[in-house]
């Protein structure tokens, strides 16, 4: 099948659902950004999309040249039949969780980790037989998956991650205990390493920075916020963060398996 024939069969996209998609995904993706460790070299331009609240063409040309998450949404996408990658759902799918992942196919989901961001190619024999046996496990496509299951990061630094690094690059969130102009003290579990296995821990305080001027201008205390690589991204109700911690934990289980 062609791919023009598999899009023919893939539900249109909603301009609404397009528009806030692209612009949240945005969010997730500005903090690593910013360090330039994924993603093209437009932080700028980025952040002036955010700060303007435009998801126009412009945007979405840059949101498809990160070269790991852009696939990943691609994949999710086609998996349940979405004709849009940058459909709200399918953005809440890789960055928080949400039943699209329950109907990812394992061989597909092997293939599009093997041809499409060809990590047989960049890891190590040994490091890619895992991965293999990991989906068989029932891996899935969520970007805690990624973080802590593929262990070199895959954007501009083809490096081992630290356990400081998986922290910070995977989606965490916390309860808001105090603002003070920019900055927002935050009540989190990291992630922690006892006995060469990997955990959440128990709550601790973490001090983050709003990057945007127009950032969160409704947040309040007592309201639970996701952050990726120390960035604020958004207010979640009960429901995301029970799903961000059943994908978060299944990963954490996955990678456990193999240390």
């Amino acid at each position: 099948m062609t791919v023009s024939q598999q899009n023919s069969s893939l539900v249109e996209p909603q301009s609404v659902s397009r528009l806030e998609g692209i612009i949240r995904c945005s969010r997730y993706a500005f903090g690593p950004n910013r360090l330039h460790y994924c993603g093209p070299d437009a932080n700028q331009e980025i952040l002036s999309y955010l700060e303007e609240g435009r998801g126009d063409p412009g945007l979405l040309t840059l949101m498809k040249q990160f070269a790991t998450m852009y696939p990943y949404l691609d994949f999710i996408s086609r998996a349940n039949k979405i004709y849009d990658p940058f459909d709200e759902r399918v953005v809440e799918a890789y960055w928080l969780g949400n039943p699209l992942l329950d109907k990812v196919n394992k061989q597909q989901f092997y293939y599009h980790l093997k041809d499409g961001l060809r990590l047989n190619k960049r890891l190590n024999i040994h490091s890619f037989n895992q991965i293999k046996e990991k989906v068989g496990l029932g891996a899935i496509p969520h970007h805690s998956f990624h973080v802590l299951n593929v262990w070199n990061r895959t954007g501009h630094h083809d490096v081992p991650h630290t356990l400081e690094s998986m922290d910070a690059c995977r989606v965490s969130y916390g309860k808001v205990s105090k603002i003070d102009g920019p900055n927002i003290s935050l009540k989190y579990k990291p992630l922690i390493s006892i006995n060469n296995k990997l955990s959440l821990g128990e709550l601790v305080t973490k001090a983050i920075t709003r990057k945007l001027e127009s950032d969160f201008d409704e947040v309040k205390v007592g309201d639970t916020i996701s952050f990726h690589w120390n960035v604020p991204c958004e207010v979640l109700n009960e429901v995301q963060v029970k799903r961000l911690d059943y994908y978060t934990l299944l990963s954490i289980k996955l990678a456990n398996k193999f240390l």
